[in-house]
Protein backbone atom coordinates (compact mmCIF):
# COMPACT_ATOMS: atom_id res chain seq x y z
CA UNK A 1 0.00 0.00 0.00
CA UNK A 2 1.03 3.22 -0.65
CA UNK A 3 1.80 5.66 2.10
CA UNK A 4 2.19 9.28 2.68
CA UNK A 5 4.54 11.37 4.68
CA UNK A 6 3.97 14.85 5.53
CA UNK A 7 6.21 17.66 6.83
CA UNK A 8 5.35 19.79 9.88
CA UNK A 9 1.87 19.80 11.26
CA UNK A 10 0.73 23.00 10.56
CA UNK A 11 -3.32 23.20 8.95
CA UNK A 12 -1.86 22.42 6.08
CA UNK A 13 -0.44 18.95 6.99
CA UNK A 14 -3.45 18.15 8.89
CA UNK A 15 -5.87 19.30 5.85
CA UNK A 16 -3.66 16.95 3.36
CA UNK A 17 -3.97 14.23 5.85
CA UNK A 18 -7.42 14.74 6.52
CA UNK A 19 -8.04 14.75 2.32
CA UNK A 20 -6.06 11.96 2.03
CA UNK A 21 -8.11 9.96 4.35
CA UNK A 22 -11.65 11.46 3.34
CA UNK A 23 -10.96 11.48 -0.49
CA UNK A 24 -7.60 9.56 -1.13
CA UNK A 25 -8.99 6.01 0.43
CA UNK A 26 -5.82 6.58 2.30
CA UNK A 27 -5.35 4.43 5.39
CA UNK A 28 -5.16 6.64 8.41
CA UNK A 29 -2.21 3.72 9.63
CA UNK A 30 -0.36 4.84 6.04
CA UNK A 31 0.12 8.36 6.74
CA UNK A 32 2.70 10.10 8.93
CA UNK A 33 3.71 13.57 10.13
CA UNK A 34 7.14 14.73 11.21
CA UNK A 35 6.83 17.56 13.34
CA UNK A 36 9.50 19.60 14.99
CA UNK A 37 7.99 20.76 18.03
CA UNK A 38 6.75 19.03 20.53
CA UNK A 39 2.93 19.94 19.94
CA UNK A 40 1.11 20.23 17.02
CA UNK A 41 -1.07 22.83 15.13
CA UNK A 42 1.99 25.14 13.58
CA UNK A 43 0.91 28.88 13.92
CA UNK A 44 -2.68 27.85 15.38
CA UNK A 45 -1.10 27.40 18.61
CA UNK A 46 -2.68 28.47 21.94
CA UNK A 47 -0.91 27.52 25.51
CA UNK A 48 -0.85 29.15 29.34
CA UNK A 49 -2.79 29.41 32.35
CA UNK A 50 -5.12 31.60 33.91
CA UNK A 51 -2.14 32.06 36.75
CA UNK A 52 1.20 32.53 34.72
CA UNK A 53 -0.99 34.34 31.78
CA UNK A 54 -2.46 32.59 28.43
CA UNK A 55 -0.46 32.99 25.28
CA UNK A 56 -1.39 32.85 20.95
CA UNK A 57 0.94 34.06 18.68
CA UNK A 58 -2.41 35.33 16.91
CA UNK A 59 -6.18 34.74 15.23
CA UNK A 60 -7.45 33.65 12.25
CA UNK A 61 -10.28 35.23 10.46
CA UNK A 62 -13.04 33.97 8.48
CA UNK A 63 -15.36 34.52 5.99
CA UNK A 64 -18.49 32.98 4.11
CA UNK A 65 -16.40 32.24 0.89
CA UNK A 66 -13.48 30.05 2.74
CA UNK A 67 -14.96 27.61 0.66
CA UNK A 68 -12.21 24.89 1.03
CA UNK A 69 -12.24 25.43 4.70
CA UNK A 70 -15.83 24.79 5.37
CA UNK A 71 -15.69 21.69 3.24
CA UNK A 72 -13.10 20.25 5.31
CA UNK A 73 -14.01 21.54 8.67
CA UNK A 74 -18.07 20.27 7.98
CA UNK A 75 -16.72 16.59 8.61
CA UNK A 76 -14.83 17.21 11.71
CA UNK A 77 -16.67 17.11 15.15
CA UNK A 78 -16.03 20.10 17.37
CA UNK A 79 -15.00 18.93 20.73
CA UNK A 80 -17.89 20.08 23.25
CA UNK A 81 -20.64 18.34 21.17
CA UNK A 82 -19.60 15.85 18.28
CA UNK A 83 -23.09 15.88 16.86
CA UNK A 84 -22.29 19.69 15.54
CA UNK A 85 -19.22 19.96 12.78
CA UNK A 86 -16.53 22.40 13.20
CA UNK A 87 -17.90 24.37 10.36
CA UNK A 88 -21.34 24.21 11.74
CA UNK A 89 -20.34 25.56 15.20
CA UNK A 90 -18.22 28.82 13.49
CA UNK A 91 -21.07 29.76 11.14
CA UNK A 92 -24.17 29.84 14.44
CA UNK A 93 -21.55 31.70 16.36
CA UNK A 94 -21.47 34.04 13.88
CA UNK A 95 -25.35 34.23 13.39
CA UNK A 96 -25.15 34.58 17.33
CA UNK A 97 -22.36 36.49 17.99
CA UNK A 98 -21.29 38.91 14.90
CA UNK A 99 -18.88 41.77 15.09
CA UNK A 100 -20.63 45.35 15.03
CA UNK A 101 -17.68 47.39 15.34
CA UNK A 102 -18.39 51.01 16.05
CA UNK A 103 -14.50 51.83 17.51
CA UNK A 104 -12.74 50.26 14.52
CA UNK A 105 -10.52 53.55 14.60
CA UNK A 106 -10.03 55.61 17.59
CA UNK A 107 -7.56 59.16 16.92
CA UNK A 108 -5.20 60.81 19.11
CA UNK A 109 -7.46 62.10 21.88
CA UNK A 110 -9.32 58.96 22.32
CA UNK A 111 -12.09 59.64 19.89
CA UNK A 112 -13.53 57.40 17.89
CA UNK A 113 -12.91 58.22 13.97
CA UNK A 114 -16.24 58.14 11.57
CA UNK A 115 -15.36 54.99 9.05
CA UNK A 116 -18.16 55.39 7.27
CA UNK A 117 -16.18 57.36 4.94
CA UNK A 118 -12.74 55.42 3.86
CA UNK A 119 -11.35 59.18 3.31
CA UNK A 120 -10.00 58.96 -0.54
CA UNK A 121 -9.20 61.48 -2.89
CA UNK A 122 -9.73 61.43 -6.20
CA UNK A 123 -6.59 60.00 -6.80
CA UNK A 124 -6.41 57.16 -4.06
CA UNK A 125 -10.16 55.85 -5.88
CA UNK A 126 -7.69 55.80 -9.37
CA UNK A 127 -4.97 54.25 -8.48
CA UNK A 128 -7.35 51.70 -6.43
CA UNK A 129 -9.34 51.08 -9.24
CA UNK A 130 -6.14 50.62 -11.27
CA UNK A 131 -4.36 48.32 -8.89
CA UNK A 132 -7.40 45.97 -9.04
CA UNK A 133 -7.12 45.90 -12.72
CA UNK A 134 -3.70 45.31 -12.98
CA UNK A 135 -2.18 42.29 -14.32
CA UNK A 136 0.13 40.29 -11.81
CA UNK A 137 2.54 40.53 -14.58
CA UNK A 138 2.94 44.44 -14.42
CA UNK A 139 2.96 44.08 -10.52
CA UNK A 140 6.06 41.61 -11.12
CA UNK A 141 8.25 42.97 -7.92
CA UNK A 142 6.51 45.68 -7.28
CA UNK A 143 5.57 47.28 -3.58
CA UNK A 144 2.62 48.75 -2.61
CA UNK A 145 4.25 52.27 -2.42
CA UNK A 146 4.83 51.82 -6.16
CA UNK A 147 1.51 52.23 -6.62
CA UNK A 148 0.06 54.64 -4.35
CA UNK A 149 0.98 58.09 -3.49
CA UNK A 150 1.31 59.12 0.20
CA UNK A 151 -2.04 60.29 0.71
CA UNK A 152 -3.76 56.61 0.06
CA UNK A 153 -1.45 55.57 3.37
CA UNK A 154 -3.20 58.36 5.67
CA UNK A 155 -6.66 57.00 4.71
CA UNK A 156 -9.37 55.41 7.11
CA UNK A 157 -9.28 52.53 4.67
CA UNK A 158 -5.67 52.35 4.74
CA UNK A 159 -5.77 51.91 8.60
CA UNK A 160 -8.23 49.51 8.48
CA UNK A 161 -7.37 47.39 5.90
CA UNK A 162 -3.34 47.26 6.80
CA UNK A 163 -4.76 46.45 10.40
CA UNK A 164 -7.16 43.78 9.84
CA UNK A 165 -4.71 42.19 7.32
CA UNK A 166 -1.54 42.83 9.05
CA UNK A 167 0.15 44.90 5.65
CA UNK A 168 2.92 46.98 5.22
CA UNK A 169 3.32 49.92 2.88
CA UNK A 170 6.42 48.12 2.01
CA UNK A 171 4.54 44.57 1.44
CA UNK A 172 3.99 43.05 -2.01
CA UNK A 173 1.94 45.25 -4.58
CA UNK A 174 1.05 41.20 -6.29
CA UNK A 175 -0.68 40.26 -2.69
CA UNK A 176 -2.45 43.69 -2.31
CA UNK A 177 -3.97 43.31 -5.64
CA UNK A 178 -4.89 39.57 -4.63
CA UNK A 179 -6.60 40.87 -1.34
CA UNK A 180 -8.76 43.78 -3.03
CA UNK A 181 -10.31 41.37 -5.34
CA UNK A 182 -10.90 38.46 -2.99
CA UNK A 183 -12.45 40.22 -0.05
CA UNK A 184 -14.20 43.35 -2.23
CA UNK A 185 -17.42 41.82 -1.33
CA UNK A 186 -16.67 42.67 1.99
CA UNK A 187 -16.64 46.21 1.39
CA UNK A 188 -19.69 47.46 2.40
CA UNK A 189 -19.53 45.74 6.13
CA UNK A 190 -15.75 46.56 6.15
CA UNK A 191 -15.91 49.09 9.10
CA UNK A 192 -17.88 46.94 11.05
CA UNK A 193 -16.02 43.70 10.59
CA UNK A 194 -19.91 42.01 10.00
CA UNK A 195 -18.48 40.24 7.35
CA UNK A 196 -15.97 38.48 9.23
CA UNK A 197 -16.33 34.99 10.83
CA UNK A 198 -14.51 33.62 14.20
CA UNK A 199 -14.52 30.24 16.17
CA UNK A 200 -16.08 29.53 19.16
CA UNK A 201 -12.65 29.43 21.49
CA UNK A 202 -9.13 29.92 20.05
CA UNK A 203 -8.30 28.64 16.83
CA UNK A 204 -5.97 25.90 18.75
CA UNK A 205 -8.98 24.75 20.64
CA UNK A 206 -11.84 25.40 18.06
CA UNK A 207 -9.51 23.44 14.62
CA UNK A 208 -6.16 21.65 15.61
CA UNK A 209 -7.73 19.81 18.73
CA UNK A 210 -10.80 18.57 16.68
CA UNK A 211 -8.52 17.44 13.76
CA UNK A 212 -5.74 16.08 15.53
CA UNK A 213 -8.37 13.96 17.38
CA UNK A 214 -10.42 12.99 13.85
CA UNK A 215 -6.77 12.00 12.70
CA UNK A 216 -5.47 9.84 15.33
CA UNK A 217 -8.61 8.07 15.74
CA UNK A 218 -8.32 7.20 11.84
CA UNK A 219 -5.12 5.98 12.91
CA UNK A 220 -2.63 8.05 11.40
CA UNK A 221 0.74 8.66 13.37
CA UNK A 222 2.34 11.82 14.22
CA UNK A 223 5.95 12.19 15.29
CA UNK A 224 6.74 15.17 17.33
CA UNK A 225 10.17 15.94 18.12
CA UNK A 226 11.34 14.76 14.57
CA UNK A 227 12.28 17.08 11.54
CA UNK A 228 13.02 16.15 8.32
CA UNK A 229 16.18 17.98 7.26
CA UNK A 230 16.46 16.38 3.86
CA UNK A 231 14.57 14.68 0.56
CA UNK A 232 16.83 12.51 -1.83
CA UNK A 233 15.25 13.13 -5.40
CA UNK A 234 16.28 9.82 -7.85
CA UNK A 235 19.58 11.44 -9.34
CA UNK A 236 19.32 12.10 -13.33
CA UNK A 237 15.29 11.26 -13.67
CA UNK A 238 13.58 13.90 -15.84
CA UNK A 239 10.51 13.51 -13.43
CA UNK A 240 10.89 14.83 -9.99
CA UNK A 241 10.83 11.63 -7.46
CA UNK A 242 11.58 11.21 -3.78
CA UNK A 243 13.21 8.56 -2.88
CA UNK A 244 14.44 8.68 0.97
CA UNK A 245 13.43 11.54 3.89
CA UNK A 246 16.55 12.24 5.99
CA UNK A 247 15.05 12.54 9.39
CA UNK A 248 16.38 13.53 12.74
CA UNK A 249 14.62 11.90 15.35
CA UNK A 250 15.50 13.10 18.57
CA UNK A 251 18.99 13.47 18.34
CA UNK A 252 18.91 10.53 15.79
CA UNK A 253 19.55 10.45 12.75
CA UNK A 254 16.92 7.83 10.08
CA UNK A 255 16.39 7.33 6.22
CA UNK A 256 13.25 6.33 5.17
CA UNK A 257 12.93 5.22 1.66
CA UNK A 258 10.32 6.16 -0.10
CA UNK A 259 8.90 4.39 -3.31
CA UNK A 260 7.30 6.57 -6.41
CA UNK A 261 3.91 5.32 -5.43
CA UNK A 262 4.25 7.32 -1.70
CA UNK A 263 3.38 10.93 -1.17
CA UNK A 264 5.64 13.41 0.23
CA UNK A 265 4.07 16.41 1.16
CA UNK A 266 6.49 19.09 2.66
CA UNK A 267 5.36 22.46 3.94
CA UNK A 268 8.19 24.56 3.26
CA UNK A 269 8.66 27.95 5.16
CA UNK A 270 7.18 28.96 8.46
CA UNK A 271 5.93 32.63 9.10
CA UNK A 272 5.92 31.89 12.97
CA UNK A 273 9.08 30.57 13.23
CA UNK A 274 12.00 31.44 15.67
CA UNK A 275 9.39 32.94 17.64
CA UNK A 276 10.13 34.42 20.84
CA UNK A 277 7.70 34.81 24.14
CA UNK A 278 8.36 37.24 26.60
CA UNK A 279 6.85 38.08 29.93
CA UNK A 280 4.53 40.41 32.33
CA UNK A 281 7.75 41.43 33.25
CA UNK A 282 10.52 40.39 30.71
CA UNK A 283 11.14 41.48 27.03
CA UNK A 284 10.69 38.43 24.27
CA UNK A 285 14.31 37.30 24.20
CA UNK A 286 16.07 37.76 20.33
CA UNK A 287 14.83 35.63 17.70
CA UNK A 288 16.36 32.11 18.24
CA UNK A 289 17.84 30.44 14.81
CA UNK A 290 15.76 29.85 11.28
CA UNK A 291 13.49 26.47 12.09
CA UNK A 292 14.25 23.51 10.11
CA UNK A 293 11.23 24.61 7.86
CA UNK A 294 13.51 26.90 6.36
CA UNK A 295 16.47 25.13 6.18
CA UNK A 296 14.71 22.33 4.49
CA UNK A 297 13.33 24.76 1.32
CA UNK A 298 17.14 26.45 1.04
CA UNK A 299 18.50 23.06 0.15
CA UNK A 300 15.57 21.68 -1.93
CA UNK A 301 15.92 24.83 -3.92
CA UNK A 302 19.50 25.32 -4.19
CA UNK A 303 20.28 24.45 -7.83
CA UNK A 304 16.96 24.59 -9.24
CA UNK A 305 14.17 26.62 -10.25
CA UNK A 306 10.69 25.24 -10.19
CA UNK A 307 11.20 24.98 -5.93
CA UNK A 308 10.69 28.70 -5.70
CA UNK A 309 13.36 30.79 -3.59
CA UNK A 310 13.26 31.12 -0.21
CA UNK A 311 15.84 33.88 0.46
CA UNK A 312 12.58 36.33 -0.73
CA UNK A 313 11.27 35.57 2.36
CA UNK A 314 13.39 34.68 5.02
CA UNK A 315 16.49 37.13 4.66
CA UNK A 316 14.24 40.76 5.04
CA UNK A 317 13.37 40.01 9.12
CA UNK A 318 12.42 43.99 9.67
CA UNK A 319 10.02 44.42 6.85
CA UNK A 320 8.71 41.23 8.07
CA UNK A 321 8.30 41.08 11.68
CA UNK A 322 5.69 42.11 14.36
CA UNK A 323 4.67 41.77 17.87
CA UNK A 324 1.79 40.39 19.27
CA UNK A 325 0.43 39.97 23.12
CA UNK A 326 -2.07 38.23 25.27
CA UNK A 327 -3.84 39.75 27.91
CA UNK A 328 -5.07 37.65 31.05
CA UNK A 329 -7.19 39.39 33.65
CA UNK A 330 -8.62 38.29 36.71
CA UNK A 331 -10.97 41.83 37.08
CA UNK A 332 -13.88 42.32 34.86
CA UNK A 333 -12.45 46.06 34.87
CA UNK A 334 -10.90 45.98 31.28
CA UNK A 335 -13.39 44.40 29.31
CA UNK A 336 -16.71 46.83 31.42
CA UNK A 337 -14.39 50.17 30.41
CA UNK A 338 -14.04 48.04 26.99
CA UNK A 339 -17.94 47.65 26.68
CA UNK A 340 -18.70 51.44 28.01
CA UNK A 341 -16.83 53.34 25.32
CA UNK A 342 -17.54 50.66 22.19
CA UNK A 343 -20.96 50.34 23.13
CA UNK A 344 -20.92 46.83 22.19
CA UNK A 345 -20.75 43.54 24.61
CA UNK A 346 -17.31 41.64 24.60
CA UNK A 347 -17.06 40.12 21.12
CA UNK A 348 -18.84 42.00 18.82
CA UNK A 349 -16.70 44.86 19.32
CA UNK A 350 -14.06 43.57 16.61
CA UNK A 351 -10.80 45.06 16.09
CA UNK A 352 -9.88 48.27 17.71
CA UNK A 353 -6.75 50.13 16.02
CA UNK A 354 -5.15 53.32 17.61
CA UNK A 355 -4.30 55.74 14.65
CA UNK A 356 -1.92 57.99 16.65
CA UNK A 357 -0.11 54.93 18.02
CA UNK A 358 3.79 54.74 17.11
CA UNK A 359 3.60 51.07 17.17
CA UNK A 360 -0.09 51.05 15.40
CA UNK A 361 -1.94 49.15 18.02
CA UNK A 362 -4.81 47.24 17.52
CA UNK A 363 -6.67 45.26 20.14
CA UNK A 364 -9.33 42.77 20.03
CA UNK A 365 -11.72 41.16 22.84
CA UNK A 366 -13.37 38.51 21.36
CA UNK A 367 -16.24 36.28 22.99
CA UNK A 368 -15.39 34.62 26.17
CA UNK A 369 -13.78 32.68 27.16
CA UNK A 370 -11.69 32.31 24.70
CA UNK A 371 -9.83 28.84 26.00
CA UNK A 372 -12.18 26.30 26.65
CA UNK A 373 -10.75 25.36 30.04
CA UNK A 374 -10.84 29.61 31.06
CA UNK A 375 -12.34 30.10 34.47
CA UNK A 376 -15.22 31.79 34.84
CA UNK A 377 -14.45 35.34 36.38
CA UNK A 378 -11.12 35.90 34.07
CA UNK A 379 -10.96 37.58 30.54
CA UNK A 380 -8.43 37.01 27.83
CA UNK A 381 -7.90 39.64 24.75
CA UNK A 382 -5.35 39.90 22.84
CA UNK A 383 -3.54 42.97 20.55
CA UNK A 384 -0.48 43.37 18.17
CA UNK A 385 1.68 46.13 17.33
CA UNK A 386 2.97 46.42 13.13
CA UNK A 387 5.83 48.61 13.98
CA UNK A 388 7.61 46.82 17.19
CA UNK A 389 10.98 48.84 16.60
CA UNK A 390 9.45 52.18 17.16
CA UNK A 391 9.76 54.11 20.37
CA UNK A 392 6.07 54.29 21.97
CA UNK A 393 3.99 57.50 22.58
CA UNK A 394 4.39 56.23 26.41
CA UNK A 395 7.25 54.29 26.66
CA UNK A 396 10.30 55.48 25.22
CA UNK A 397 11.18 52.15 23.86
CA UNK A 398 10.76 50.22 21.06
CA UNK A 399 8.15 47.45 21.31
CA UNK A 400 10.44 44.69 20.80
CA UNK A 401 12.35 45.81 24.01
CA UNK A 402 9.09 46.34 26.45
CA UNK A 403 7.72 43.54 29.15
CA UNK A 404 4.30 42.98 28.73
CA UNK A 405 3.18 45.23 31.64
CA UNK A 406 4.91 48.16 29.64
CA UNK A 407 3.02 47.25 26.35
CA UNK A 408 -0.14 47.01 28.54
CA UNK A 409 1.04 50.61 29.81
CA UNK A 410 1.21 51.53 26.69
CA UNK A 411 -2.18 50.54 25.53
CA UNK A 412 -3.69 52.16 28.30
CA UNK A 413 -2.47 55.30 27.62
CA UNK A 414 -4.40 55.19 23.84
CA UNK A 415 -7.28 54.42 26.11
CA UNK A 416 -9.74 57.24 27.56
CA UNK A 417 -10.15 55.19 30.65
CA UNK A 418 -10.19 56.73 34.45
CA UNK A 419 -6.83 56.48 36.18
CA UNK A 420 -9.04 54.25 38.64
CA UNK A 421 -9.46 52.01 35.92
CA UNK A 422 -5.69 51.89 34.44
CA UNK A 423 -4.59 50.61 38.03
CA UNK A 424 -6.73 47.81 38.45
CA UNK A 425 -6.09 46.52 35.01
CA UNK A 426 -2.50 47.10 35.59
CA UNK A 427 -2.46 45.60 38.87
CA UNK A 428 -4.77 42.57 37.95
CA UNK A 429 -3.81 41.79 34.53
CA UNK A 430 -1.14 39.54 32.97
CA UNK A 431 0.68 40.34 29.68
CA UNK A 432 2.77 37.60 27.47
CA UNK A 433 4.38 39.40 24.75
CA UNK A 434 5.73 37.25 21.78
CA UNK A 435 7.82 38.26 19.04
CA UNK A 436 7.34 37.04 15.56
CA UNK A 437 10.28 37.93 12.59
CA UNK A 438 8.97 36.14 9.81
CA UNK A 439 5.06 36.55 10.84
CA UNK A 440 4.42 38.58 6.92
CA UNK A 441 7.38 36.87 5.43
CA UNK A 442 5.08 35.73 2.80
CA UNK A 443 3.87 39.30 2.07
CA UNK A 444 7.13 40.21 0.99
CA UNK A 445 7.79 42.18 -2.55
CA UNK A 446 8.14 39.11 -4.51
CA UNK A 447 8.18 37.98 -8.15
CA UNK A 448 5.76 35.48 -9.83
CA UNK A 449 8.15 32.51 -9.96
CA UNK A 450 9.79 32.60 -5.96
CA UNK A 451 6.82 30.58 -4.44
CA UNK A 452 6.98 26.65 -6.01
CA UNK A 453 4.00 25.57 -7.28
CA UNK A 454 2.15 23.27 -5.01
CA UNK A 455 2.85 20.27 -7.43
CA UNK A 456 5.89 21.11 -9.53
CA UNK A 457 5.93 20.62 -13.22
CA UNK A 458 7.02 16.73 -13.55
CA UNK A 459 6.54 15.51 -10.05
CA UNK A 460 5.29 12.33 -8.92
CA UNK A 461 5.29 11.79 -5.72
CA UNK A 462 6.26 15.45 -4.41
CA UNK A 463 4.10 18.25 -3.17
CA UNK A 464 4.51 21.56 -1.49
CA UNK A 465 2.02 23.12 0.84
CA UNK A 466 1.12 25.89 3.19
CA UNK A 467 1.54 29.68 3.15
CA UNK A 468 4.53 29.71 0.49
CA UNK A 469 3.33 27.16 -2.41
CA UNK A 470 1.79 28.76 -4.93
CA UNK A 471 -2.55 29.10 -5.42
CA UNK A 472 -3.33 31.44 -8.07
CA UNK A 473 -5.85 33.93 -7.16
CA UNK A 474 -6.19 33.28 -3.50
CA UNK A 475 -4.33 35.25 -0.70
CA UNK A 476 -1.76 34.33 1.67
CA UNK A 477 -1.87 34.67 5.80
CA UNK A 478 -5.49 32.79 6.14
CA UNK A 479 -6.21 29.57 6.91
CA UNK A 480 -7.90 28.93 3.90
CA UNK A 481 -4.71 29.41 1.54
CA UNK A 482 -3.32 26.45 3.74
CA UNK A 483 -6.21 24.65 3.54
CA UNK A 484 -6.46 24.78 -0.51
CA UNK A 485 -2.91 24.02 -1.06
CA UNK A 486 -3.59 20.83 1.08
CA UNK A 487 -6.63 19.44 -1.21
CA UNK A 488 -4.80 20.84 -4.26
CA UNK A 489 -1.62 18.70 -3.60
CA UNK A 490 -3.85 15.40 -2.63
CA UNK A 491 -6.29 15.96 -5.79
CA UNK A 492 -3.35 16.33 -8.54
CA UNK A 493 -1.22 13.23 -6.98
CA UNK A 494 -3.47 11.02 -6.59
CA UNK A 495 -5.79 12.36 -9.98
CA UNK A 496 -8.57 12.50 -8.16
CA UNK A 497 -11.56 13.72 -9.85
CA UNK A 498 -12.75 15.65 -7.19
CA UNK A 499 -10.91 19.13 -7.09
CA UNK A 500 -11.16 22.30 -4.75
CA UNK A 501 -13.94 24.59 -5.56
CA UNK A 502 -12.73 27.42 -7.38
CA UNK A 503 -11.81 30.37 -5.67
CA UNK A 504 -14.29 33.32 -5.08
CA UNK A 505 -13.82 35.65 -7.57
CA UNK A 506 -16.79 38.67 -6.07
CA UNK A 507 -14.87 41.08 -8.51
CA UNK A 508 -16.35 39.31 -11.58
CA UNK A 509 -19.73 40.39 -10.12
CA UNK A 510 -21.52 43.50 -11.31
CA UNK A 511 -23.56 43.53 -7.77
CA UNK A 512 -20.54 43.03 -5.57
CA UNK A 513 -18.52 45.72 -7.31
CA UNK A 514 -21.34 48.62 -7.96
CA UNK A 515 -21.31 48.33 -4.12
CA UNK A 516 -17.83 48.29 -3.16
CA UNK A 517 -17.69 51.41 -5.79
CA UNK A 518 -20.58 53.34 -3.73
CA UNK A 519 -18.82 52.39 -0.53
CA UNK A 520 -15.67 53.71 -1.76
CA UNK A 521 -17.41 57.44 -2.56
CA UNK A 522 -18.97 57.89 0.33
CA UNK A 523 -17.78 61.29 2.05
Amino acid sequence: MAKAYLVGSGIAALAAATFLIRDGGFDGSDIHLFEEQEDVGGSLDAAGTPDTGYTMRGGRMFEAEFRCTYDLLSGIPTLDDPSVSVTQEILAGHEEFAWDDVTRLVDDAGRIVDTRSMGFSERDRLELVRCVAASERHLDGKRITDCFGPHFFTTNFWFMWCTTFAFQPWHSAIEFRRYLRRFIHLFPGFSTMSGIHRTRYHQYDSIVRPLGLWLREHGVTIHTGCHVTDLGLVPGHRHTVVETIYVSRHGQNEKIPVSPDDLVLVTNGSMTDASSRGSHDAAPPPPARRSDAWLLWHRLARGRTDFGNPEVFDKRVPDSRWESFTVTTRDPAFVQALEDFSGRPTGKGGLMTFTASNWLLSIVANRQPVYRDQPEGVSVWWGYGLFPGRAGNHTPKPMTQCSGREILEEVLHHLPFDDSVRARVLETSTAVPCLMPYITSQFLARRRDDRPKVVPEGSVNLAFIGQFAEVPDDVVFTVEYSVRTAWTAVARLLGLEKQPPPVYKGHHDPHVLAAALETMHRR
